[in-house]
């Protein structure tokens, strides 16, 4: 077994998602982090605190990816051409790094994964803010475009359009058309 010498933060934190990815977020735990770095799991607790503050880590690096990502897709970008650039990139995420996508969803220590939450749901407000949303219904509909995008990377993750016509890109194409037709007539309470 190696050393602790040249563990850190960082180096832990990118084990665990890669490990979400591989086999799930669910099996981010310290001992499963220390087997895939080398080490005994007593020598990562000179470093975090437990599992739930590793995998409020790895959801923290998640939701910080997503957002840098997000912030170069959506710049220049209104009402459906920004709401397109939106959904793509969450969906692209979440099949690249399935893992770390199911850490974005998870509930976590809020005062670590706040500024990196805080961030994607403005990125979200302002991707929809061509369609003229009043400041009050804006949270009704990132949640609303949220659950949706969400809803549907389950059930295609799960294989829940793999037996069933037409294809889930097609489907996907309409998903996006519907949203865009909600959210431009979206009512104003």
């Amino acid at each position: 077994m190696a050393t602790r010498a040249g563990l850190t933060v960082p180096l832990l934190t990118t084990a665990a998602a890669e490990l979400a990815d591989d086999l799930g977020f669910d099996q981010v735990t310290v001992s499963a982090v220390a087997r895939r770095v080398g080490v005994q799991p007593a020598s990562l607790y000179a470093h975090l605190r437990g599992s739930d503050d590793l995998r409020t880590k790895v959801s923290v690096l998640a939701l910080e990816e997503l957002g840098d990502r997000l912030a170069v897709a959506l710049a220049g970008r209104a009402r459906r051409e920004a709401l397109q650039a939106l959904v793509d990139v969450m969906r692209d995420y979440a099949r690249e790094h399935p893992g770390r996508w199911a850490a974005t969803q998870v509930r976590v220590d809020y005062t670590q994964a706040a500024a990196a939450g805080t961030r994607i749901s403005a990125l979200t407000a302002g991707a929809l803010h061509g369609y003229g949303l009043p400041a009050a219904e804006r949270p009704h509909a990132v949640r609303f475009v949220g659950s949706t995008v969400n809803g549907f990377l389950h059930l295609q993750a799960v294989g829940g359009f793999d037996h069933s016509a037409p294809d889930a890109e097609t489907s996907w194409a309409r998903t996006v058309d519907a949203l865009d037709a909600a959210l431009d007539a979206w009512p104003h309470h």
